[in-house]
């Protein structure tokens, strides 16, 4: 069959359906960025599809409102499931991959890694639990929840064996959404309960809580400076504690499986990338603007985990 990669638009999403799939991407990039994702992605995007996986880029929606954002990506997988196994049967290609949702497999950058975090969160049983646990005013976001999943009442509430991989994940707070200078704003806001919710001191105590995470992979870059790196070990305090990677790092280690995590050179923009000839355009001039595509390691390094979380996703059967 001809792979052609052309992405198309369904639901909410681009859709590149693969003639012989083996597995379905979804993918949500960061802020921004994440916006235009089969643009600024591509090359990565585009690896993926050559590797044989049909490609869902779910672009990203700024809000302060996380878990609504969560909630509405397993919407999207469930309208996509369903429409994009229609095309397919129309082409003549396989559709039995698209029946079964543990063929599905999430990959997010920046804070598109929380949204999924937080869809892992909601896919045990005790959320509620410790979402008590961790917020003395959890309540609110319980009902937050709750409405979501009312309104899709038939909305499978779980990734349960859907593996994840997180590329330099940000948990954001208010504070990262907003600009240093206007730091009063982001104070502002998270007084009068309008910031980003559920924050980073909660979201990180929630996912300390869960017993699942069991299917994650991280990717970091050694000098990110936004969701951190392994690096950060190595600094003072401060830089230790708001480091996301290093702590998604230690807690990912005392999960069923060894920790399953590669630190690359390169910043928090690595991922981008758009192909022209034999080399990679990024969008930071000041960091490996141009690569040549032969000393580009992280779409085989992405491939690598996709195997290797594959093969755990049999082993918890």
């Amino acid at each position: 069959m001809n792979e052609t990669f052309k992405f198309q638009p369904l639901s909410f999403s681009w859709v590149a359906i693969h003639p012989n799939p083996k597995g379905v991407i979804q993918f949500i990039g960061g802020a921004f960025f994440g916006s235009f994702p089969t643009v600024f992605y591509r090359y990565l995007l585009k690896a993926l599809f050559d590797e044989g996986y049909t490609i869902i880029a779910l672009p990203f929606r700024f809000t302060f409102r996380h878990w609504s954002v969560s909630i509405s990506l397993l919407q999207e997988q469930k309208v996509l499931s369903q429409e994009i196994s229609q095309i397919a049967k129309r082409l003549n290609y396989p559709t039995e991959v698209y029946q079964n949702l543990d063929n599905y497999f999430w990959i997010g950058h920046s804070l598109g890694c929380k949204y999924i975090a937080l869809l892992e969160l909601l896919s045990g049983d005790r959320w509620r639990d410790i979402l008590r646990q961790c917020n003395s005013n959890a309540d609110s976001q319980i009902r937050q929840i709750e409405q979501g999943f009312m309104d899709s009442p038939d909305l499978q509430q779980s990734i349960k064996n859907q593996p994840s991989l997180l590329l330099a994940p940000d948990i954001s707070d208010t504070q990262s959404a907003i600009p240093q200078p206007l730091a009063f704003i982001a104070s502002f806001l998270d007084s009068i309960n309008l910031g980003v919710i559920p924050i980073r001191k909660q979201t990180l105590c929630y996912i300390s809580k869960s017993p699942l995470f069991n299917l994650t992979g991280i990717i970091s870059f050694d000098r990110d400076t936004i969701a951190g790196s392994e690096q950060d070990r190595f600094k003072d305090e401060e830089q230790r504690r708001n480091s996301d990677v290093l702590w998604l790092i230690e807690y990912l280690k005392q999960g069923k499986f060894s920790l399953l995590h590669q630190e690359l050179s390169g910043k928090h923009l690595a991922p981008l990338g758009i192909q022209f000839g034999n080399y990679v355009i990024g969008v930071n001039p000041l960091s490996q603007f141009i690569q040549r595509i032969q000393n580009r390691s992280l779409e085989r390094v992405v491939i690598q985990f996709l195997d290797k979380l594959s093969m755990r996703v049999k082993q918890l059967d």
